[in-house]
């Protein structure tokens, strides 16, 4: 689901003229794919061991530091509790929070509010109810909240911005659990407006064109 999903991203950011993307199952092995990229997406188990325990440390830290920006995605968005103390602050220094697994979980229908209704990532789309796997306590060390559910009796903030010290920008949301709500405009709105804000290309006043057909947006049949 994650590679058909970056699939399905990749073709809604296509529609912004002069966007160009690569999908990759893993790091890309040609450091050439890396050249002039504006922003990395992030779709997968936990993306601090992903990114910080894999092939692509050392040149994600050269990256990072060149303000290149970061878009994390569920899952992506944590770092394992067992690797906080190793793993959590250099991570949090470019994503500027996490959420640590597994401070908790609930799968519940709440409404989706902006925090910052006025921020580019919160373009062309209302708040709505979402039915989704919510990521209970993130640890959001210098990022600013910007969606935000009512879970469990609890507030919990489950996607915030972080811009860096080095000029790059970061995105962070911990929902994206079922697929099904990529196939809502609203979710596939949102998640690509981020993209495009953290390549520091310009978010339109009515939100990024995400507009597939219907084969498009469905999965594709079990193996």
């Amino acid at each position: 689901m994650y590679m058909h999903t970056q699939t399905m991203l990749a073709k809604c950011l296509q529609l912004t003229k002069g966007v160009e993307t690569v999908v990759s199952e893993g790091w890309p092995d040609d450091p050439a794919t890396l050249n002039d990229v504006r922003t990395i997406v992030l779709y997968s188990s936990p993306g601090a061991e992903f990114l910080l325990d894999g092939p692509g440390s050392a040149p994600l830290h050269q990256l990072m530091r060149k303000g290149v920006g970061l878009v994390t995605i569920h899952w992506a968005s944590a770092v394992r509790e067992k690797n906080l103390d190793r793993l959590g602050e250099r991570w949090m220094d470019y994503l500027g929070g996490s959420w640590v697994s597994n401070y908790g979980l609930s799968t519940d229908t709440a409404m989706l509010k902006q925090l910052v209704a006025d921020h580019p990532v919160c373009r062309g789309w209302e708040e709505y109810k979402l039915f989704d796997e919510y990521y209970l306590k993130p640890v959001i060390k210098a990022g600013t909240p910007l969606l935000q559910v009512t879970t469990k009796g609890e507030e919990v903030t489950v996607g915030w911005i972080y811009e860096r010290d080095d000029n790059g920008r970061a995105y962070a949301t911990t929902l994206g659990h079922f697929y099904k709500n990529f196939q809502v405009e609203a979710f596939r709105r949102t998640i690509v407006n981020a993209i495009l804000w953290s390549a520091y290309v310009e978010v339109p006043p009515e939100g990024a064109p995400v507009n597939l057909t219907e084969s498009e947006l469905q999965l594709p049949a079990k193996p």
